[in-house]
């Protein structure tokens, strides 16, 4: 298959602000690309939730690009390294997950991204694969060939092994493992490109010297940033449960962007949407208000199409702006007339625990037909119902 190789094309993809590091450099890299060769890219996941935040989102984005130029792209979830847990940036072993754990949030995953890859493509569609076809299949003496590639010094280097270290932190021995079985699916792929966060460039090194060694083949690889706040450096995060989430309903996710401080609007512009750099430039200039509003119109229509984002917008206007009630409210039933509030938060949904129910009345954010619950109580429901507010978008009208 022919490839793309208009410089403009791979510069915007190159100099986008997305792409942060390139090993050995960004030119060879570039050259590459601009050779006309066909390379065969990849990125790895770990589901280790059930739920994607826009962070990942980028990263399958960045990818659809490298394959609109024509190249090869593989999405590989870890369904092997999962279980054992990547260590990178964390001061503790990982829960280790059961196989079929990770194959539920897999399948969970495989349908949040779907509107961001066009994998119905005939002549060039995205690859999925899965590490555990070779991983599992790896005898103890081939796990012992790999691993005389590889020092202790060099795995101790990681700056988390050396925190735990200080802190007096157990570090176990499966935990060593991990950047060897991910530098090792680089050389079951055969691939020449490996994509991946920061926090991954240790376990993608790896690979490239697992690369060179076993397949006398020089390997790419491709760091992307990750997606913080400038100000506060937060980092979205799907194990701390923070970000922008994208496994829900087209008026959440306007209302999540909506909520993201004025800091993040560029960022997400660049990151998050298929936008020209030139368009978002000219986007920039409006208030940040308006800027926002044309942002997470432009990401709920990725995940949600075009009606279901401007039924989002129209609903936010109506709900934020002119502080009403939105069209459609998802209802409720409840079998008795009476109820109490916690219970009630609970078993609607509006709060994932009966602990957060108490906190979010503690903290006023509870309402009944637009009035403030300022304590646990029994709420009657009447034959009309009630409309139970959580927030400022959250709505749950309650009936019997």
């Amino acid at each position: 298959m022919k490839t793309i190789t208009d410089p403009k094309k791979i510069d915007e993809i190159l100099d986008r602000g997305i792409i942060t590091k390139i090993f050995p450099s960004k030119k060879e890299f570039r050259e590459k690309l601009l050779s006309g060769k066909r390379l065969k890219l990849y990125i790895g996941f770990d589901a280790t939730a059930p739920a994607l935040h826009l962070g990942h989102a980028q990263n399958f984005i960045l990818m659809e690009e490298f394959r609109e130029l024509g190249h090869e792209v593989i999405i590989l979830f870890g369904d092997f390294t999962a279980r054992i847990g990547d260590p990178s940036g964390k001061q503790s072993a990982r829960k280790q997950l059961s196989r079929k754990e990770v194959l539920k949030n897999i399948k969970a995953w495989r349908k949040m991204i779907k509107p961001l890859m066009r994998f119905e493509d005939k002549k060039n569609p995205p690859k999925i694969m899965y590490n555990h076809d070779w991983l599992s299949k790896l005898t103890l003496e081939e796990v012992v060939d790999l691993a005389s590639n590889f020092t202790v010094q060099q795995i101790m280097e990681r700056d988390m092994f050396q925190k735990r270290l200080k802190e007096k932190k157990p570090i176990y021995l499966h935990e060593f493992l991990y950047p060897l079985m991910q530098g090792y699916d680089s050389v079951a792929m055969d691939v020449d490109v490996e994509v991946c966060g920061t926090d991954q460039i240790f376990n993608a090194l790896a690979g490239r010297t697992l690369m060179k060694k076993l397949k006398n083949k020089d390997k790419f690889v491709v760091a992307v940033n990750l997606i913080a706040n400038p100000k506060t450096g937060e980092l979205m995060s799907k194990s701390k449960g923070t970000g922008v989430f994208i496994n829900v309903s087209a008026k959440d996710l306007y209302g999540q962007i909506m909520a993201q401080p004025d800091e993040m609007i560029e960022i997400l512009f660049i990151r998050i949407t298929f936008l020209s750099l030139g368009e978002i430039k000219k986007i920039m200039k409006q208030n940040p208000k308006d800027a926002k509003m044309k942002l997470a119109f432009e990401i709920t229509k990725i995940f949600h199409k075009e009606k279901k984002a401007q039924e989002a917008e129209n609903n936010f206007i109506k709900v934020f702006q002119e502080k009403k009630q939105p069209d459609k409210i998802e209802e409720f039933k409840v079998k008795k007339s009476k109820i109490n509030i916690i219970d009630l938060l609970y078993n609607s949904g509006l709060a994932k625990s009966k602990s957060e129910a108490r906190r979010l009345i503690k903290q006023k954010g509870i309402k009944i037909n637009r009035k403030t619950i300022k304590k646990e109580q029994e709420i009657e429901i009447n034959k009309k119902g009630i409309i139970l507010q959580r927030g400022k978008r959250r709505f749950r009208k309650i009936i019997i």
